[in-house]
């Protein structure tokens, strides 16, 4: 049956069930497993995480592709379709699901598997899904899936069905997720022109634009009550070098205790992408807060030596300080002041600290971001929109005190100006 002539598909009404789940296995070879219902894993996907992963692909990049090889698993399982006969009108179907329905709504993770287990409730005084935070500006997290999500998950079923098709794996003919009819079976920009910059060529079908992300700031005051809200040393110090290094939250955590280097203003990390160790300055602020805060550990009993790590946690059993656990920290006092910060916008507030200063080159900057182009800080060099808001604000304000205090009228051509300052004691030429 061709495309065209097919029966439709009632989505409206459809919700995609919690029935599989991908697995986390602790095993450096194979760091995530799909499941299907019945607990068996699934090996289309397998084959394609260990090609990633042969690929270098880290394991967070593993559990992303996952979450969304999961997502449509999911899709196909409820509709009775085998993952190799799927068609381009299914692909079509879920894509315009992820556009248009409301994402499920997840029971906690401590009642799952009850009975009377319910969706979590949205808290009592927290914005609506989607509005603005009246502290921040920047929307809440939504009811739909975002535009990023769509648009991940379309690449990453894409590159899943070239890998198969590839291979010949299972009984498919055809790429469910195509390329756009402009392109055929061009790949982007084909015929590029080294000397002209890349064109900005649509890729899936039924990939989504994505806007471009204009980075956010924590203004100065803000920046103070976050700190302020702070419970412990060991937060305050990892907020002073998050904002004075623009080191990524994850990468300040493969810190050791051997990499500080208090008498040079230096600590070393583990870079994401590159995996290469990186020494960055930081602020003499950062560094009395993490004697304090090693000070306070080191007399409870936290592991001291070169060769341990730098962040603990602050309970027994002492465990390395993770990335879920830093993020529920700074989660905790955006609660507290009503605030939606991520751990992401103190590497933007430091970058835009950075590229603020006129003697601070922008090729320092772009080394100690680990920046691959210099054109990534482009964005950070045009106003953010704090500024564009408080420049019209100000503009207002001009205006306002223009009507207040207008200007005097101009003297009539009939009298000499000289002639009545003398006679009422204005300005002298």
């Amino acid at each position: 049956m061709s495309e065209s002539s097919s029966p439709g598909r009632d989505l409206s009404t459809f919700v995609l069930p919690e029935i599989g789940k991908l697995y986390a296995t602790g095993d450096p070879w194979e760091p995530y497993r799909l499941l299907d219902p019945s607990g068996v894993p699934v090996q289309p996907v397998a084959l394609y995480l260990k090609d990633l992963l042969a690929g270098h692909a880290p394991a967070t990049t593993l559990y992303s592709y996952g979450n969304d090889l999961l997502r449509w698993w999911r899709f196909l399982w409820v509709l009775g379709i085998e993952w190799d006969r799927a068609a381009r009108t299914d692909a079509r179907d879920f894509m315009l699901w992820m556009q248009l329905a409301d994402k499920p709504v997840r029971v906690h993770w401590r009642h799952r598997g009850k009975s009377d287990a319910k969706p979590s409730a949205r808290p009592v005084g927290r914005p609506v899904a989607g509005t603005p935070n009246p502290v921040t500006g920047k929307p809440t997290i939504g009811t739909k899936y975002a535009v990023t999500t769509q648009a991940h998950c379309e690449t990453v079923l894409r590159s899943f069905y070239d890998f198969h098709l590839d291979n010949g794996s299972g009984l498919l003919l055809i790429n469910p997720f195509p390329l756009d009819r402009s392109r055929r079976k061009g790949r982007a920009n084909a015929h590029h022109n080294p000397m002209a910059e890349f064109k900005k060529e649509r890729k899936g079908r039924y990939r989504p634009t994505v806007p471009e992300r204009i980075p956010r700031r924590i203004p100065d005051d803000k920046y103070t009550e976050v700190f302020a809200g702070l419970r412990s040393h060991r937060d305050r110090a990892l907020l002073a070098f998050w904002v004075s290094t623009g080191a990524r939250a994850s990468e300040l955590l493969t810190s050791g205790q051997r990499d500080v280097l208090p008498g040079q203003q230096l600590i070393g990390v583990i870079r994401k992408g590159s995996k290469e160790y990186q020494q960055l300055p930081a602020s003499p602020d950062a560094f009395v807060w993490l004697r304090l805060y090693q000070e306070e550990v080191w007399r409870k009993g936290v592991p001291r030596g070169r060769g341990e790590p730098l962040w603990w946690t602050l309970r027994r059993p002492w465990r390395p300080l993770n990335y879920h656990a830093a993020r529920a920290m700074f989660v905790r006092v955006n609660e507290v002041l009503g605030s939606n910060w991520t751990l992401h916008d103190l590497r933007h507030t430091a970058t835009f600290r950075m590229t603020e200063d006129p003697e601070m080159s922008l090729v320092y900057v772009q080394h100690i971001l680990a920046h691959k182009y210099q054109t990534t800080l482009q964005k950070y060099i045009n106003p953010s929109k704090d500024e564009v808001i408080t420049a019209g604000l100000a503009h207002f304000a001009r205006l306002e005190l223009r009507r207040k205090n207008p200007p005097p009228a101009p003297t009539a051509p009939a009298y000499n100006p000289e002639s009545l300052n003398v006679l009422f004691g204005g300005p002298r030429s």
